[in-house]
């Protein structure tokens, strides 16, 4: 019988880029099934989605009741519980000083997040960051900036966005505030000589980026952000697409920057699976966004929403908390890990949204192919991993927030065991 693997390769295009050619059938708090009927460890979630886990019995119970009363109303044509329910649950965790628009991706929050501070300023200029991911879509694409094969061949009909450089305190030898200086003095060289800032209508900026390697901005440069933005009427926009809800042990990443972004975006967990997606924007700045200027059909479905809500009710402070205390002890196992394999040039991140970097010890090049050796070695032993940054030499440790402490060291022993595996095999760019 072939593999779900073998059978899509006549059914779909290769234009998906895939991690694994895992097949999986059924899912479980933080573990896979296969059709082969073996269990993996998932330090993937969904890329950062299933933060409540698989299938968590309160969110499934919440999507059964709503799928009995209401699959689909469209939220441009009736108004209906689950809808409202989110948005008053989330203002009132975010701050009620806020309004909420629902969507399906991150893509289409953050090309709504963008629509509305260019409606609202009545600017044109768009600035993002280098090593940035906002999405596939012509206007997201043109924002990212973590990949060229994500705006090739599409280049030129991408709308103009201005890129600076996002702070990168584990590759430089400046200090973080030297560093933080550093893109600071390009932005405000952009603002000189390309783009004036009464022309800005917003910045764009992950407080974590992901793509871009789960690179924490410093503190420092966030607050110089918010500043700027202050100073010249220009929209802060935090895409909290995969640092948020939980996963850095804050609701949002913005809690513990301790700023507050005039727009802010939340998909991938908000409804634990289910596709869900949300601009937040403060309600000064919503109010002015004219009916008609946006929507969508299926935007804040009812079965999605009323998940969304089951998430909100599991995301206590005594939750976020314990994802805290979860995320410093398997930082810590990484860095053991770190002191004893040179080849780890950096462990950072917050919560569990962390980054493990592999650099030569000789030159400092990205280990990019050792770090694919290492998440295959590791998928022999059941567990899933990812990479990120611009060179693919990061390991992304994002397991559902679920995950038990006996479970990190379950997946810390499989990653030292794929480490020793991977500097066992001889290649040509073998590392020492």
């Amino acid at each position: 019988m072939k593999s779900l693997y073998e059978r899509s390769l006549t059914v779909l295009p290769p234009v998906a880029a895939r991690a694994t050619k895992l097949g999986v059938v059924k899912g479980n708090g933080v573990y896979l099934l296969s059709e082969d009927g073996q269990q993996y460890l998932d330090f993937a979630a969904g890329v950062g989605v299933v933060n409540c886990g698989h299938n968590n019995p309160q969110v499934v119970a919440a999507i059964d009741k709503q799928l009995h009363l209401l699959i689909h109303g469209g939220h441009n044509v009736v108004y209906y519980p689950s809808y409202i329910e989110l948005a008053e649950k989330l203002t009132k965790r975010i701050g009620e000083d806020y309004k909420i628009y629902f969507a399906n991706s991150g893509a289409e929050a953050n090309e709504g997040a963008v629509k509305l501070a260019l409606s609202v300023t009545k600017r044109n200029g768009i600035i993002a960051f280098t090593r940035s991911f906002h999405g596939r879509t012509l206007l997201t694409a043109a924002m990212t900036a973590s990949n060229a094969r994500y705006r090739e061949n599409y280049e030129g009909v991408l709308p103009p966005v201005y890129h600076v450089d996002f702070p990168d305190v584990y590759n430089t030898d400046l200090t973080e505030r030297q560093e933080v200086q550093r893109c600071l003095n390009q932005l405000r060289q952009l603002f000189a000589n390309i783009l004036k800032p009464d022309h800005t209508a917003c910045i764009i900026v992950e407080p974590v980026q992901g793509e871009g390697g789960y690179l924490p901005a410093p503190k420092a440069f966030l607050t110089a952000l918010r500043k700027i933005c202050d100073d010249h009427g220009i929209m802060l926009i935090f895409d909290e697409i995969q640092s948020g809800y939980g996963r850095t042990g804050y609701l949002f990443a913005k809690d513990y920057y301790e700023i507050q972004p005039d727009i802010l975006t939340s998909a991938k967990s908000i409804a634990n699976g289910l596709p869900l997606s949300a601009v937040i924007g403060r309600a000064e700045y919503m109010n002015q966004w004219l009916p008609g200027a946006h929507g969508g059909t299926f935007g804040g479905n009812p079965l999605a929403c009323a998940a969304g809500s089951a998430v909100l009710d599991i995301m206590n402070d005594q939750f976020l908390a314990a994802v805290r205390e979860k995320g410093q002890m398997f930082e810590a196992g990484l860095r053991q890990l770190q002191r004893k394999y040179p080849v780890i040039s950096s462990v950072r991140g917050l919560g569990l949204m962390i980054g493990m970097e592999f650099r030569s010890t000789k030159d400092k090049k990205p280990l990019t192919d050792f770090v694919a050796r290492i998440r295959q070695e590791a998928l022999k032993r059941h567990l899933i991993l990812l990479n990120c940054g611009v060179d693919h030499n990061v390991i992304r440790f994002i397991p559902p927030l679920v995950i038990r402490k006996e479970q990190l060291q379950d997946a810390l022993k499989i990653i030292d065991e794929s480490i020793v595996a991977s500097l066992e095999i001889k290649t040509p760019d073998n590392v020492s």
